[in-house]
């Protein structure tokens, strides 16, 4: 499978201060990719680079098998972005901000076509009712939006997005996540940098970490969240399961039992032989926060 981006060695230093060391990411085309890390830990700085926004000191970035920032002309048209939140005229409209974006550097297709665009991205984002409302009397949520719809409007490849459901509501966070789902389904390769561990749970088939700088872990989100070889219970009679199942139980809070070196249905088998009714039993996984808080160090650690 082709790569949408790729970076070999990837560094930014700022003076005496690296940001960014030797970041290698792959993104396939089709991937849901989230970019996950705490504060500072070079996440945007790398993001920058990957849109030609920031030249970097060493290293080599490519974009849809173009060369970053040399040949990134070529394959603009095919990137959408919406990157430390979005800009716009606030005396223009949102419409009217869209279709300057559009004659600044036309899409494919007629005028005409690309105004009917225009009109289907401010539909898509919830913003048609409000599309001839100057932008400055948008909302955060509102101008997140119209950031998005600015990035769809060219329907891109690829789309590069740093937290893209800042400031919306539970509502606006759900229609989001629904058009990126729709998005991916349609081919469009998704690029999300968020600090939302559930969103990106939820949302990406793919991630890579950052901590201080370094890329520390990149992987299908499928591989991280493996079972971890212990079954949870949640039993009748705890006592019961307990001498059942003697020292392969390792920990528990009442009903609930952590059982270790046995599998799910090996698990229920034996309790129901026994005679111990079992209520749940589930093999546990890591969660994408496990993950993260494991290979990442707090502000103010050491590394």
């Amino acid at each position: 499978m082709s790569a949408a981006i790729r970076t070999e060695g990837l560094t930014k230093r700022f003076g005496r201060v690296e940001a960014v060391t030797d970041v290698a990411l792959e993104v396939r085309e089709g991937d849901r990719y989230g970019f996950l890390g705490p504060n500072g830990s070079g996440k945007t700085t790398t993001v920058r680079m990957l849109l030609g926004l920031v030249l970097p000191t060493r290293g080599r970035t490519q974009l849809l098998g173009a060369d970053v920032p040399g040949d990134l002309a070529r394959v603009l048209p095919a990137v959408g972005a919406l990157v430390e939140g979005p800009a716009a005229y606030g005396h223009l409209s949102g419409r009217a901000n869209l279709a300057l974006l559009d004659d600044a550097a036309p899409g494919p297709g007629s005028r005409r076509e690309r105004r009917a665009r225009v009109e289907e991205v401010l539909e898509v984002v919830g913003l048609a009712q409000v599309g001839r409302r100057p932008v400055r009397g948008y909302s955060l949520g509102m101008r997140q939006r119209l950031g998005l719809a600015a990035a769809l409007v060219r329907r891109p490849r690829l789309l590069v997005l740093d937290e893209p459901t800042n400031g919306l509501d539970p509502q606006g966070i759900r229609r989001v996540h629904d058009l990126l789902l729709e998005l991916s389904a349609g081919g469009t390769t998704l690029f999300v940098s968020s600090h939302l561990l559930a969103e990106v749970e939820q949302l990406c088939t793919r991630v890579g970490v950052m901590d201080r700088g370094c890329l520390v872990v990149q992987d299908d989100v499928a591989a991280l969240r493996a079972p971890t070889g212990r079954v949870l219970l949640a039993v009748g009679d705890p006592a019961a399961a307990r001498a059942v199942l003697g020292r392969r139980v390792t920990g528990g809070d009442g009903a609930r039992l952590v059982v270790e070196g046995a599998p799910v249905a090996g698990v229920v088998r034996e309790l129901v032989e026994a005679g111990v009714a079992v209520d749940e039993a589930v093999a546990e996984r890591r969660t994408l926060e496990d993950v993260v808080l494991a290979r990442t160090t707090a502000v103010g650690e050491e590394r």
